[in-house]
């Protein structure tokens, strides 16, 4: 822990900054949402297909404005999008302790979706600008921040909504409304394309800068390549919970082994991740690099697919083994996966960007991503069912294991045809300029 510590201080403050940052946001969006659900449906008593209305219009809010938010912060610069994303939340997460009428809800929800949608683009172009050549290593410690804070929030909303929910949402307004001062008085001015713009002597039109991301090739194979990844790792919250309790029971034994499951993929990434990164880099290109991570990732699943060989004991230790041990191991791989392959993934996007409309090229990696988690857990979720009612518990594990090496190949094919390398200098069109 003091390396990792004294690796974040080499960093300009920015970049230290932009840590702390992350670690806060996602501490207090953690502590928030995995309760509210059960506010939802408990306390308001609202009906299953509300709250699932209002939880998807969070995840639609943002999924379908992380472009808008990346082209705006191009445009208008990284810190404005960042303070407004935080105060945005503020506002969201706030409304939704205190309020209980369905429009309400339905508005902070959008609103705490759309923050995500102008900060996170933003903050990764931001690291990306100000580490320089320390990208990678970087992007290493960010993840270190960001899985801190999605450990720990649960932690701390746990307590608090032991008291009330409501204290949970005005706990978290309250981090969010103090990171937005924050980032206010300490976090400096940041734009993008500042010299290309000047030497240009004007702006190019959203819509043509748009059009030249949609015909950069190489960027839209790598992002629909890497949507694999982030199906496989969605699946600690999918996936491996309901393994958990179809082989162990919902009693408390399930609950507790699905804690692990988080508390493993958390710890190991804060732990180990700069290592990691620092062998991986020693050693191997990028390509290689994301290639061995997707194979980890889709490797993760084998201890699965060989649990589904074993009978099931009607009970005991057995049972207990069979239920945690394999997903356990599962969570593990699934983490060392994401090590491997994070960190060089942000590089790459940027690599592919040509470092032009860096957080524009991060706004659509997302949306192509959010996408693709939808429609990955949609085929996930009918695949369980159709497992358990077929009795083949080993389908699910065959299709995970299979998306892994497919994603993997063609990132390897991507690499071996050097479409992972920056793009070539290439004189720059005349822009259109944008209607006043």
């Amino acid at each position: 822990m003091k390396g990792t510590i004294a690796q974040v201080r080499s960093y300009p403050g920015s970049v230290q900054l932009l840590m702390a940052n992350q670690f806060t946001i996602n501490l207090g969006f953690y502590m928030l949402m995995p309760y509210l659900a059960a506010h939802l449906a408990g306390t308001l008593g609202l009906a299953g297909w509300l709250v699932g209305l209002i939880l998807g219009v969070r995840n639609f809010s943002q999924q379908g404005m992380f472009l808008v938010g990346g082209t705006l912060a191009d445009r208008l610069g990284y810190k404005p999008m960042i303070v407004a994303g935080c105060v945005l939340r503020t506002a969201g997460f706030a409304t939704l302790g205190l309020v209980d009428s369905t429009p309400a809800l339905l508005a902070a929800s959008a609103a705490t979706g759309l923050a995500g949608a102008l900060f996170n683009p933003a903050v990764r172009a931001y690291l990306a600008a100000d580490s320089g050549d320390r990208r990678v290593e970087a992007f290493a410690l960010f993840n270190v921040f960001y899985q801190a804070g999605i450990l720990l929030g649960p932690l701390v909303g746990m307590v608090l909504t032991g008291v009330d929910f409501r204290v949970t949402c005005l706990v978290s307004a309250g981090i969010f409304a103090l990171l937005s001062i924050v980032q206010i008085r300490a976090l400096p001015a940041r734009r993008a394309d500042d010299a290309q713009d000047r030497n240009a002597g004007g702006r190019e039109s959203v819509l043509s800068q748009w059009r030249s991301i949609l015909v950069n090739r190489p960027f839209l194979l790598f992002s629909a390549a890497m949507i694999g990844s982030y199906v496989m790792s969605f699946q600690v919250y999918l996936a491996l919970p309901l393994e958990v309790r179809r082989v162990g029971g919902e009693g408390e034994f399930g609950t507790a082994a699905v804690a692990v499951l988080f508390a493993v993929s958390g710890l190991s990434t804060i732990l180990f991740q700069t290592k990691v990164t620092a062998w991986c880099k020693a050693r191997m290109a990028p390509g290689r690099a994301l290639t061995w991570g997707l194979v980890t990732m889709g490797v993760a699943f084998v201890p699965l697919l060989v649990a589904t060989a074993v009978p099931v004991p009607d009970g005991g230790a057995g049972r207990w083994l069979l239920a945690a041990v394999p997903p356990t191991l599962a969570a593990l791989l699934l983490a060392v996966g994401t090590m491997i392959a994070y960190p060089f993934e942000m590089d790459t996007i940027v690599r592919l960007s040509g470092d032009r409309l860096v957080a524009t090229h991060y706004g659509l990696y997302n949306t192509i991503c959010g996408i693709g988690i939808t429609l990955g857990n949609l085929l996930t979720g009918a695949a369980l069912d159709a497992a358990r009612a077929a009795g083949m518990s080993a389908m699910p594990w065959v299709a995970l294991l299979a998306l892994g090496l497919v994603c993997s190949a063609a990132l390897y094919g991507l690499h071996r045809t050097g479409r992972l390398a920056p793009p070539a200098d290439k004189v720059r069109p005349e822009p259109e300029l944008a209607a006043a």
